[in-house]
């Protein structure tokens, strides 16, 4: 699907969307149209059978087999309105089936060509709502909304003919009637307060189901803590905001809809003046009284016709909002894609003046300057405060972001210019939040190499420290994640995510707090398992725990989004700068654990 510069909005969008599938659309909505025009058909046989009627009290013969063969059309009428109708509405669903898999597939593939960082910063449940609901809604117009719009529209065409063509005195007393209630109806699609809201809806809704999504993500914690859905701030806040939206979008339009569903369902009223006046001059009564009778019976037709229209134009003016959403996202630049794809033959990491911003405007630098080298075989860790970007960094190595100055290369080819299958095929991520798939444990492992063999993975998870409490699970590397039970633990699911990264055998690994959640013991072994991985390899650690770092070649110390200190451990106590102190911080708290933990055992 193509991003025009200019996007098209409202009707002439959907429209858009909808002739995806032309000559299916096309046939559905003359058939519609045809089903329309053959519905009143049974209006006018029935008004046939009562003038017939009423000339016959007036001491004309009845005509029994004139009115049979009008009783006989009626039906006919009755039954191809309902076959013309089925007919548009199977084309209209196999164009709307077609018209929804292809956008499925083209936002599907629209978000896998984003950066990796939009969907760092965009909630899952807003993607959810639009995936789920928003390109639904285009297939309910396609296949119900758009056939019955045309319907209604051609039906309120051949409506006015009719109205005009018997009488046109009661055809103008009625069309005033219709007019004023879509003139009334008109106002609020002229509304821009009204459509402005409607984009403040959308926009109130996403939301609330990014927070809602976020709070069920968190509830074991509002569990645990005995607190309410009121204490989770954004979650009420979104809710409130929500209530606010739909409301005053509700009473914008209650008495426009109001009054025109009375006028219109009261046509017949505007008719009342025309028949008293006409009966008055009137020398045929009986032509006088069949007219009447006609125009009483039919414009009970109008309130469904005029009615439909109404709705129709509303689900539109909804739908139009549901896809200006999702033209949003389609909106969202796609990763630039090398025309000269390079690929590197080293693998050292150098970032050369970066500088990166994750305001679009710029207005606030996360990272600001950086350059190092991270050398091929070596492990470089990154330490510092939180927020002083280390996690940043982590991410413009496999461009989850582009920077927005200087470079970031591998091997001395930038990431910018290399293509990004084999960019992510050398460099293997390990987040601090790990996402398992609903499968077994040995294919959420192989995720990272779909040829590694059973003995592959097994290894990768022995040296991921692993493998045991995996043996103890009900099927062991056959047991399906989250199913009878059985949940892992936040280490246990690191670890898994570990073997992963193992088992993919990249030549750069960049380790995103990947042993924040081991104990001990097996950090220690995980940090035996990183060293036979790391040989030949660019490792990039990122550690708040110092004891994880205390050997690796070369440390960076970032602060503010800056490297404010380099070298390895020796040599940046000896410095005696910031990582000085955060080291003797780190000690006095290792010291503070272990002589509470003597207190402990003592009172045992």
């Amino acid at each position: 699907m193509e991003n025009p510069g200019k996007q098209k909005q409202g009707f002439a969008r959907l429209w858009e969307l909808a002739m995806m599938k032309k000559p299916l659309v096309i046939v559905s909505l003359i058939l519609s149209a045809l089903a329309s025009v053959v519905s009143f058909v049974p209006y006018l046989c029935i008004y046939r059978v009562i003038y017939g009627i009423i000339l016959s009290l007036s001491g004309e013969n009845l005509d029994a087999a004139r009115l049979i063969s009008y009783g006989w059309i009626a039906v006919a009428g009755a039954g191809g309105n309902i076959l013309l109708y089925f007919c548009a509405l199977t084309f209209s669903h196999v164009a709307a089936f077609g018209t929804l898999y292809r956008l499925k597939v083209d936002f599907a593939l629209h978000l896998a060509r984003v950066p990796l960082g939009f969907h760092v910063l965009t909630g899952s449940g807003k993607l959810r709502k639009i995936t789920d609901e928003n390109i639904e809604k285009i297939e309910t117009f396609i296949a119900h909304q758009l056939p019955d719009f045309i319907a209604a529209v051609t039906a309120t065409l051949v409506m006015l003919a009719i109205l005009f063509v018997v009488d046109w005195r009661f055809g103008a007393a009625a069309t005033a009637g219709i007019f004023i209630a879509m003139f009334k109806q008109a106002r609020i699609y002229a509304d821009k307060t009204a459509v402005d809201l409607v984009d403040q809806y959308q926009r109130a809704l996403a939301d609330m189901n990014n927070a809602t999504v976020e709070y069920i993500r968190g509830i074991t914690v509002v569990k645990l803590f005995r607190q309410t859905v009121h204490s989770f701030r954004r979650l009420r806040e979104t809710i409130q905001s929500y209530t606010k939206m739909i409301i005053a979008l509700t009473l914008r339009g209650e008495s426009v809809y109001s009054a025109s569903l009375t006028i219109i369902n009261h046509v017949f009223l505007f008719l009342m003046p025309v028949a008293i006046l006409a009966g008055m001059y009137t020398d045929d009564y009986v032509s006088y009284a069949g007219t009447v009778l006609f125009y009483l019976i039919f414009t009970q037709s109008v309130a469904g016709v005029i009615t439909k229209v109404i709705y129709a134009n509303g689900a539109i003016l909804h739908i139009s909002g549901d896809v200006k959403a999702m033209d949003g996202i389609l909106a969202e630049p796609e990763l630039p894609v090398p025309k000269e794809p390079k690929s590197p033959a080293r693998f050292d990491i150098s970032f050369q003046d970066v500088t990166f911003s994750y305001d679009k405007e710029q207005r606030t630098e996360a990272l600001s300057g950086v350059s190092f080298t991270a050398k091929q075989g070596e492990l470089t860790a990154i330490v510092g405060p939180s927020g002083g970007g280390k996690s940043t960094v982590a991410h413009l190595i496999p461009r989850f972001f582009d920077v927005s100055g200087g470079s970031v290369a591998i091997g001395g080819v930038d990431v910018r210019d290399m293509e990004i299958h084999d960019l992510m095929s050398k460099v293997s991520f390990v987040f601090q939040d790990v996402f398992l798939f609903r499968q077994t444990v040995k294919e959420n492992i192989r995720m990272g190499s779909p040829h590694a063999t059973d003995e592959q993975i097994t290894e990768a998870a022995r040296s991921a420290q692993c493998h045991e409490f995996i043996m103890a699970l009900p099927d062991r590397y056959d047991t399906v994640i989250g199913t009878k039970g059985v949940h892992l633990s936040t280490g246990e699911r690191q670890r898994i995510a570990i073997a992963r990264a193992m088992v993919k055998d990249c030549p750069i690994v960049v380790l995103d707090e990947a042993t924040a959640f081991s104990d001990p013991e097996n950090e220690a072994a995980i940090q035996k398992a990183f060293e036979r991985l790391m040989r030949g390899k660019t490792v990039i650690m990122i550690a708040h725990r110092l004891s994880t770092v205390r050997g690796a070649d070369q440390i960076l110390v970032m602060e503010g989004g800056r490297v404010v200190q380099r070298g390895n451990h020796d040599a940046l106590l000896a410095q005696n700068g910031r990582y000085a102190g955060m080291w003797q911080v780190y000690t006095k708290t290792v010291k503070w654990r272990i002589e509470q933990q003597k207190e402990d055992d003592g009172h045992v």
